[in-house]
Protein backbone atom coordinates (compact mmCIF):
# COMPACT_ATOMS: atom_id res chain seq x y z
CA UNK A 1 0.00 0.00 0.00
CA UNK A 2 3.08 2.06 0.72
CA UNK A 3 3.06 2.22 -2.99
CA UNK A 4 -0.58 3.11 -3.38
CA UNK A 5 -0.04 6.65 -6.13
CA UNK A 6 -2.31 8.67 -3.56
CA UNK A 7 0.05 7.38 -0.54
CA UNK A 8 2.91 8.04 -2.82
CA UNK A 9 1.46 11.77 -3.51
CA UNK A 10 0.98 12.85 -0.07
CA UNK A 11 4.38 11.75 0.86
CA UNK A 12 6.06 13.73 -1.86
CA UNK A 13 3.77 16.68 -1.38
CA UNK A 14 5.08 16.53 2.72
CA UNK A 15 8.66 15.69 1.11
CA UNK A 16 8.24 18.74 -1.37
CA UNK A 17 7.40 21.35 2.08
CA UNK A 18 9.53 19.85 4.81
CA UNK A 19 6.69 19.09 6.38
CA UNK A 20 7.30 18.78 10.02
CA UNK A 21 5.40 16.49 13.37
CA UNK A 22 4.84 17.42 16.38
CA UNK A 23 8.35 16.53 17.00
CA UNK A 24 9.66 18.39 14.69
CA UNK A 25 10.87 15.47 12.36
CA UNK A 26 9.81 14.95 9.04
CA UNK A 27 6.07 13.84 8.36
CA UNK A 28 6.00 10.38 7.06
CA UNK A 29 2.35 8.54 5.95
CA UNK A 30 2.35 5.68 8.44
CA UNK A 31 0.49 2.68 7.09
CA UNK A 32 -2.32 1.45 9.64
CA UNK A 33 -3.50 -2.06 10.21
CA UNK A 34 -7.32 -1.71 8.88
CA UNK A 35 -8.77 1.40 7.30
CA UNK A 36 -9.69 4.49 9.24
CA UNK A 37 -12.87 6.00 7.48
CA UNK A 38 -14.24 8.06 11.09
CA UNK A 39 -11.97 10.19 13.20
CA UNK A 40 -13.26 8.00 16.20
CA UNK A 41 -11.90 5.21 14.64
CA UNK A 42 -8.53 6.77 13.52
CA UNK A 43 -8.41 8.18 17.09
CA UNK A 44 -8.83 4.66 18.39
CA UNK A 45 -5.92 3.42 16.13
CA UNK A 46 -3.83 5.83 17.26
CA UNK A 47 -4.51 6.29 20.50
CA UNK A 48 -5.06 9.57 20.92
CA UNK A 49 -7.99 11.83 21.42
CA UNK A 50 -10.51 12.19 18.25
CA UNK A 51 -10.04 16.41 18.88
CA UNK A 52 -6.13 15.58 17.50
CA UNK A 53 -7.66 14.17 14.16
CA UNK A 54 -8.09 16.35 11.38
CA UNK A 55 -10.98 15.45 9.50
CA UNK A 56 -10.64 16.41 5.20
CA UNK A 57 -14.12 17.15 4.75
CA UNK A 58 -14.95 18.43 0.77
CA UNK A 59 -17.53 20.76 0.20
CA UNK A 60 -19.39 22.05 -3.06
CA UNK A 61 -19.41 25.92 -2.39
CA UNK A 62 -21.57 27.19 -5.22
CA UNK A 63 -19.96 25.01 -7.65
CA UNK A 64 -16.08 25.16 -6.39
CA UNK A 65 -14.39 22.32 -3.91
CA UNK A 66 -13.58 23.50 -0.53
CA UNK A 67 -11.28 21.33 1.70
CA UNK A 68 -12.01 21.84 5.39
CA UNK A 69 -9.71 20.70 7.56
CA UNK A 70 -11.69 20.06 10.87
CA UNK A 71 -11.49 18.50 14.54
CA UNK A 72 -12.67 15.17 14.67
CA UNK A 73 -14.21 16.39 17.84
CA UNK A 74 -17.01 18.36 16.48
CA UNK A 75 -19.24 18.95 13.20
CA UNK A 76 -19.48 21.99 10.62
CA UNK A 77 -22.12 24.60 11.21
CA UNK A 78 -22.23 24.70 7.03
CA UNK A 79 -25.26 27.38 7.53
CA UNK A 80 -22.99 29.52 9.84
CA UNK A 81 -19.83 28.93 7.41
CA UNK A 82 -21.67 29.90 4.17
CA UNK A 83 -22.75 32.88 5.53
CA UNK A 84 -19.07 33.23 6.41
CA UNK A 85 -17.65 32.51 3.14
CA UNK A 86 -20.30 34.49 1.28
CA UNK A 87 -21.34 31.49 -0.82
CA UNK A 88 -25.05 30.74 -2.04
CA UNK A 89 -25.01 27.21 -1.48
CA UNK A 90 -22.78 24.62 0.79
CA UNK A 91 -22.95 21.32 1.00
CA UNK A 92 -21.24 17.87 1.23
CA UNK A 93 -19.50 17.06 -2.38
CA UNK A 94 -20.17 13.97 -3.75
CA UNK A 95 -17.47 10.91 -3.97
CA UNK A 96 -17.67 11.56 -7.47
CA UNK A 97 -16.91 15.97 -6.74
CA UNK A 98 -14.52 14.78 -4.42
CA UNK A 99 -12.49 11.88 -6.40
CA UNK A 100 -12.43 14.54 -9.52
CA UNK A 101 -10.63 17.91 -7.10
CA UNK A 102 -8.70 15.49 -5.27
CA UNK A 103 -7.85 12.14 -6.61
CA UNK A 104 -8.42 10.70 -3.67
CA UNK A 105 -11.42 8.49 -2.33
CA UNK A 106 -13.79 9.83 0.90
CA UNK A 107 -12.19 8.61 4.17
CA UNK A 108 -8.39 9.14 3.11
CA UNK A 109 -8.87 12.37 1.50
CA UNK A 110 -5.30 13.96 2.47
CA UNK A 111 -5.17 17.47 3.06
CA UNK A 112 -2.12 17.47 0.52
CA UNK A 113 -1.20 15.84 -2.89
CA UNK A 114 -3.66 16.81 -5.09
CA UNK A 115 -4.11 17.46 -8.32
CA UNK A 116 -4.54 21.66 -8.35
CA UNK A 117 -4.59 23.32 -4.98
CA UNK A 118 -7.87 23.59 -3.08
CA UNK A 119 -9.31 26.30 -1.38
CA UNK A 120 -8.71 25.28 2.51
CA UNK A 121 -9.97 26.18 5.72
CA UNK A 122 -7.86 24.62 8.93
CA UNK A 123 -10.00 24.72 11.70
CA UNK A 124 -8.85 26.63 14.63
CA UNK A 125 -9.46 23.91 16.98
CA UNK A 126 -7.21 22.36 15.93
CA UNK A 127 -4.50 24.14 17.26
CA UNK A 128 -5.10 23.17 20.89
CA UNK A 129 -2.76 19.66 19.84
CA UNK A 130 0.71 19.54 20.07
CA UNK A 131 0.48 16.80 17.72
CA UNK A 132 -2.45 15.84 15.10
CA UNK A 133 -3.19 13.58 12.43
CA UNK A 134 -4.41 13.91 8.92
CA UNK A 135 -5.52 11.33 6.54
CA UNK A 136 -2.90 10.20 3.91
CA UNK A 137 -4.74 9.43 1.01
CA UNK A 138 -6.45 6.18 1.84
CA UNK A 139 -8.32 5.26 3.97
CA UNK A 140 -5.60 3.38 6.19
CA UNK A 141 -3.50 5.88 5.78
CA UNK A 142 -2.42 8.76 7.96
CA UNK A 143 0.47 11.14 9.14
CA UNK A 144 0.99 13.23 11.96
CA UNK A 145 1.63 17.20 11.82
CA UNK A 146 1.09 20.15 13.87
CA UNK A 147 -1.27 22.81 13.26
CA UNK A 148 0.85 25.13 12.17
CA UNK A 149 2.42 23.00 9.79
CA UNK A 150 -1.12 22.14 8.56
CA UNK A 151 -1.78 25.13 7.59
CA UNK A 152 1.87 26.36 6.20
CA UNK A 153 1.40 23.28 3.71
CA UNK A 154 -2.08 23.88 2.73
CA UNK A 155 -1.76 27.14 2.09
CA UNK A 156 -5.21 27.28 4.83
CA UNK A 157 -7.15 30.02 6.30
CA UNK A 158 -7.55 29.55 10.50
CA UNK A 159 -11.18 29.73 10.50
CA UNK A 160 -13.78 28.53 13.25
CA UNK A 161 -15.63 26.02 11.43
CA UNK A 162 -17.81 24.74 14.31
Amino acid sequence: MQSHPNVRAVQDALDAANARNGSDAPATVRLLPDAVHTAAAAAEALGVDVGAIANSLVFDADGAPLLVLTSGAHRVDTTALATRLAVTRLRRATPQFVKEHTGQVIGGVAPVGHPQPLRTLVDTALDKYDEIWAAGGVPQAVFPTTYAELLRVTGGTPTDVA
